[in-house]
């Protein structure tokens, strides 16, 4: 018995008519452009009007239950030009797309980069507050800004150090960040404010006596 790729294979150029599993477009009519047993596609190509090119409908040969010959395809004499229209392939942009990628590793490991497993959450909530305006990176547990300040813990304007060489103005600068920061967290638990719990009312006692005249 043939196999229903095989069939199709056979008719490619004939005008055909589908039936398929689909329920979107349960019937498809027009010309059988390719069959791929290899891939177990096959590609329709379906007119819309005399002055457009046809389209291209693919679908996969399992979704289809049974087709109708409607005509034969032409001879290799008649045969002159085919069809369809074959699709424009356009070129994929390697270069561009590998470009994106690597730009996306990279946002994702200076992401990764930035977040310190290792300390607490004061010390990482500072480093993303130092971030936001200063060039900031871990060095260890240490937080160093502009390269040039390094932040020890506890991480208080005091704890802030500079290198030989570094303007005094920049150590002053980073130390006055640091305080900030910090009285804004402190700032932020003040108004934290944590509900009070109702009383609960007294439950009066049951007179269990005997009851006076009982």
């Amino acid at each position: 018995m043939l196999s229903l790729e095989n069939a199709l294979v056979g008719v490619i150029g004939a005008r055909i008519r589908l039936q398929t599993t689909h329920s979107s477009r349960p019937n498809i009519e027009g010309t059988l452009f390719t069959a791929c047993p290899l891939t177990n596609l096959v590609a329709v190509a379906v007119p819309t009007s005399p002055t457009t090119p046809p389209v291209h409908h693919i679908l996969p040969i399992s979704s289809i239950q049974n087709f109708t010959l409607i005509s034969t395809p032409p001879t290799s004499n008649s045969f002159a030009s085919p069809p369809t229209t074959t699709p424009a392939i356009t070129s994929v942009p390697s270069a561009a797309l590998r470009a994106r990628a690597d730009a996306a590793v990279a946002r994702l490991k200076e992401i990764a980069s930035k977040k310190n497993k290792a300390v607490g959450k004061e010390a990482q909530d500072l480093f993303d507050g130092l971030s936001r305006t200063l060039p900031t990176r871990w060095d260890g547990n240490n937080i160093v800004v502009m390269d040039s300040v390094v932040v020890t813990a506890p991480y208080r304007g005091e704890d802030c150090r500079a290198g030989s060489g570094v303007p005094v103005q920049t150590l002053n600068r980073v130390r006055k960040v640091v305080d900030n920061e910090r009285k804004r967290f402190a700032d932020r638990e003040r108004k934290v404010v944590v509900p009070a719990v109702p009383a609960v009312p007294a439950i009066p006692a049951l007179h269990t006596g005997p009851r006076k005249g009982g």
